[in-house]
């Protein structure tokens, strides 16, 4: 994991940029707020459908593929750097209040004091279906096909064709 400082002026002039084009796109879902949403991202694909509650921290190294879909109260805690980045594939489907998670904090209490964030990227494959309620940690990678059971919380990576459900997540058969 890679520290990064979230408290320098930068950064949180960014955030608060970022955080209030996710609140004009929360109040009113339009093509224009969507537009100003995904031009927040490295990339997105056509045909990306992001649903009301959405909520990022800066946007900049989100990446996503064509025809993805992005239920409601989707969080991302995303990085300003490259080791922050969150990549999400082609024809996803991510469930209602899921949450993406590149970014944590120290364990070590003295560490903490400082402040600093630690991040890793998570990068999500093809056709990966995540269901509601999950949680994806920092560093994580979900192979294509994969699904994610609703509740889960994903500390390791995920095969492709795997189905995974739980706390942590753990395979529950091949596909």
């Amino acid at each position: 994991m890679k520290p990064f400082n979230s408290l320098n002026k930068i950064n949180l002039e960014q955030r608060k940029a970022t955080h209030e084009i996710c609140r004009l796109f929360n109040k009113s879902p339009s093509k224009g707020n969507l537009k100003r949403i995904t031009g927040l991202f490295a990339n997105s694909g056509s045909g990306v459908i992001i649903e009301a509650g959405f909520h990022c921290d800066y946007g900049s190294q989100i990446q996503i593929g064509d025809r993805t879909f992005i239920n409601i109260n989707c969080t991302v805690l995303d990085a300003p750097i490259s080791e922050g980045a969150i990549t999400i594939g082609s024809d996803c489907l991510i469930g209602p209040n899921v949450q993406l998670l590149a970014v944590s904090h120290a364990i070590n209490p003295t560490e903490r004091l400082k402040k600093e964030n630690f991040t890793a990227p998570i990068t999500i494959g093809n056709n990966v279906w995540i269901g509601a309620g999950v949680i994806v940690l920092a560093g994580v990678i979900i192979g294509d096909n994969a699904v994610v059971g609703a509740g889960s919380v994903v500390t390791k990576n995920v095969a492709a064709n795997t189905v995974v459900a739980g706390n942590p997540a753990q395979k529950i058969r091949s596909i």
